[in-house]
This record gives structure tokens, sequence and C-alpha cells, in this order.
């Protein structure tokens, strides 16, 4: 290990504290030792939020984390970076007003309240331009069971839908879900920045295709479309009869020097109306498990269609969580971006000096990192390797899965493997961003030391 990893690593357990991080290993990996870590406050006098001491989740029943100690072992897992959560403490305000809705100890049917639509409307407009006719807005139990009931409604069972991708695995099962199935045009990559192909998408066009299931800002990729590709991609799909089912769930997370444009406010008026839109505060605010989302439309026939597949739902402290974020989440937000695009600058520039066997450009958007991890494949030969698993294990190893499971063992790192995310995830992987910078330099720099030593 060379001296220069070494004192990154004293740095980093210095400036953690002893009561978050454990000492380092006299030699190998350094340890981080999830079940210590103590946070700060979240607010400080100055009205700073506190991003940088890492806040640990492990043995809180924490998909992110649990599930993958428990998957891999716990010696084994020092930065679990998969799940697409953040392992942020959540903006103060959502706290407090938990904390004074459970202190009512009464959990009988909730009255939605009438400050609810308006908050989100208000934060649309404000943040993105965006203005949302709240009659043709409803509340979901997340983007997921809204986009099944919209496939449901505008795809005739059986059809085909659209994706580029790589895109969010997720969408897959929404497919299998409402008895549609994937289209898939793989995007083009150039320096390792991604684009539509409209050409391929075009040649994919049938009879037999009913929507389009567009990523706005794309995960994984990180891409936030521009309004001439959005405008291109929609009016392809108004003129071949496609309806555009726009996931924005990323919309709050762009880097420095983009721009999230939503579908809705593109200037054709007829390619807007051929579209329905998801969004949620889950992802902004870390509130997976708030159970809370919601989608909207221009157009009041799809709107209907859509509803009439839909059994809406309401969580009553999820409902508090996003009122309470919306009205006051603002500036623990901005804060948060300017960490987010801090972090995405070091993995950036960190693998480009010291691991260039991996590849990264900078994400536009999302709190993701998409990285060609292709010639690490080829140095650990992560084909032949996944052939041979094949052969014994009960689901079919993709030679991404196997560079997982290398990057665990050899640097205590957990991404998630690119084959998930459908063609064009060959040879690449999904690393987390919503953490603490120590934990993400600890990775950092556990994969520099196990990629020299390949």
């Amino acid at each position: 290990m060379s001296e220069k990893y070494r004192l990154s690593r004293r740095v980093f357990l210095k400036g953690a504290g002893a009561t978050a991080l454990a000492g380092a290993a006299t030699s190998g990996a350094s340890l981080w030792n999830p079940g210590t870590a103590v946070a700060a406050p979240a607010q400080d006098a100055s009205g700073g939020f506190d991003f940088d001491t890492p806040y640990d989740r492990v043995g809180t029943d924490c998909a992110k984390w649990d599930t993958i100690i428990e998957r891999h072992g716990r010696e084994n897992i020092q930065v679990a970076m998969g799940v697409a959560d953040m392992d942020f403490r959540c903006a103060p305000v959502i706290t407090e007003a938990l904390a004074e809705r459970v202190r009512h100890e009464n959990w009988g049917y909730l009255k939605m309240p009438e400050d609810f639509f308006p908050a989100i409307c208000d934060w649309n407009r404000e943040r993105h331009g965006l203005e949302i006719n709240p009659d043709l807005m409803a509340l979901s139990d997340g983007v997921h069971p809204a986009l099944i009931a919209a496939l449901k409604a505008l795809a005739r069972p059986g059809s085909r839908v659209l994706l580029t991708t790589s895109t969010y695995s997720g969408f897959y099962t929404d497919l299998r879900e409402s008895h549609t199935l994937a289209e898939e045009s793989p995007m083009i990559v150039e320096n390792g920045v991604h684009r539509m192909d409209f050409d391929d998408l075009e040649s994919r066009i049938s009879q037999e295709t009913d929507a389009l299931i567009l990523c706005n800002p794309q995960n994984p990729t990180g891409n936030c479309w521009s309004a001439e590709d959005l405008m291109r991609l929609g009016q392809l799909c108004l003129e071949r009869r496609v309806v555009v089912l726009a996931d924005e769930i990323h919309c709050d997370f762009v880097t420095k020097g983009n721009k999230y444009t939503p579908f809705a406010t593109l200037p054709d008026q007829a390619v807007v109306d051929n579209s329905v839109t998801f969004q949620s505060g889950s992802k902004t605010f870390s509130l997976a498990a708030m159970k809370v989302a919601w989608f909207h439309s221009t157009n009041p026939e799809y709107f209907r269609k859509v509803q009439d597949q839909h059994m809406a739902q309401t969580n009553t402290l999820g409902v508090v969580a996003h009122h309470a974020a919306l009205r006051g989440g603002a500036e623990w937000l901005d804060q948060l971006l300017v960490y987010l695009d801090g972090n995405h600058d070091l993995v950036e520039s960190f693998l480009a000096e010291n691991v260039p066997q991996i590849n990264y450009a900078k994400a536009q958007g999302t709190y993701l990192a998409w990285l060609d991890v292709s010639q690490i494949g080829e140095a650990i030969d992560a084909e032949a390797k996944a052939a041979v698993a094949s052969e014994t294990e009960e689901e079919p190893v993709t030679a991404e899965d196997i560079i997982v499971r290398w990057l665990v063992e050899n640097a205590g790192v957990y991404t998630n493997a690119g084959s998930n995310y459908g063609p064009g995830g060959e040879g690449w992987v999904r690393m987390n961003l919503g953490a603490s910078r120590q934990l993400i330099q600890l990775a950092l720099d556990n994969i520099a030391e196990a990629v020299s030593e390949l």
C-alpha cells in the first residue's frame, strides 16, 4: 500500500473521530466499524447542516446496509454504496413535524391537509418553473404503483414499452406487473457520456409500441436531458402515438452547471399533452419509507384513465413528512446539493489521478456515479468467472456481478452491477454518493489499493 493511501486514511480517521470510526488495521484495508458512529448535531448555530459526520444506519433493518451485510458478511462491508437512498440525517424540519404528530396518540383516517397539493405545486413552480394543475394531480403510495397504473391504462397487455438503456432496473418490474414488454434501445456512449440513439429509438417503434418510460434525470447514467433532446423525443413519440411516461423522481438533484428540464415545460403543448409525469420527495429528502408520491398530466383523458387503474392510498406520517419538507426543507436541500456536487468532483478527480482503470464522467444529475469498470473486468477475467459461477448458482451470474463481488472481497465496497440496468450496462457499476465524504474517501482509497495489486 502506497504512503499516499496510508496518509489519506489517517486523515479520514482523525477527521471522523474516535466515536465514529474504528482504527485502521496495521496492514490491508482500513475498517469503518458500523454500529459506533455518532452524528454531530443536525444543524449548527450558524444554520449549517452536518453532512460530513458518518451517520450509522446499521442494525435498523436498513436495506442499503443490513441486507448487504447479511449477504456478504459484516467483516466484508466497509462502505455500502448500492440502494439509492442517502445516509444523511434527514432535514430537522421533518423530524420535528413527525415528532409533533406522534404526540397525538390516535391513528385514524387522514383528511388530506388543504395545503398539501399547493405545497407540491409551489415547490415545482419555484424550483423548476413547472406549473401543475392540482385538479390533474393525484397522490400515490410510490412512483411504482402510479407507473404500473399508467402502463395498465395506456399500454395494451403484451404491448412494447420503449426504454433507453442502461436505465433504472425497477422499470422491468413495472413492466412485468403491467403485463407489458421491454423494447430496449441502448444509448450511445462517447468518452463516458451517454446520449440517446434517436435513429435506433425510431427503428424500434412498431404498431405494438404503446409507451416510452423516460427517466429524467437519468438513473443510472446521471443525464439531465436537454430541452432539445426532450423535444425531439416527444415529437417522435407524438407522431408515432407512443405515450411518454416521465419518471422525474431525481428532479431536485442537478450538479453544478447543469439543468433539469421538466418534460411538462416543453414549448409544444401537443407534446406535453402526450405525457404523464411522476414525482416524489422520496429521493429529494430521503423519505423512501414514507411511501408518498404523486403523478400529474396536462391531458385530462390520460389522467382519468390512470386514475381508473390506480388505488389511491395515503400514509399519515408520509404526508406529514413530505409537507414539512416541501414547506421548510429548501435550505437543507440547497446545502446538500453543494455537498453532493463535491462528492461527484472527488470521485471524478480521484479516479482520474489514482485509478485510471476506472473511468467516470461526472453525472449531470442524481447522487449516483456510473463507473466504467470494464478494465477491471478484463484484469480479473470476469467473463470466464461468471460462466463458471452460472453453472453452479441458482441464478445466472454476469461479469458485472463478478466485479461487484471482487470489489467487496478486495476493497470492502459494495456497488450495483451494471447488468441490472439493461443492455449497455456491460462493464459498468453504479455507486451511490449520497453519503459522508469521509466514507466515500475511504471507499476510493480501498478501491485504489485493491486495483494497484492487480
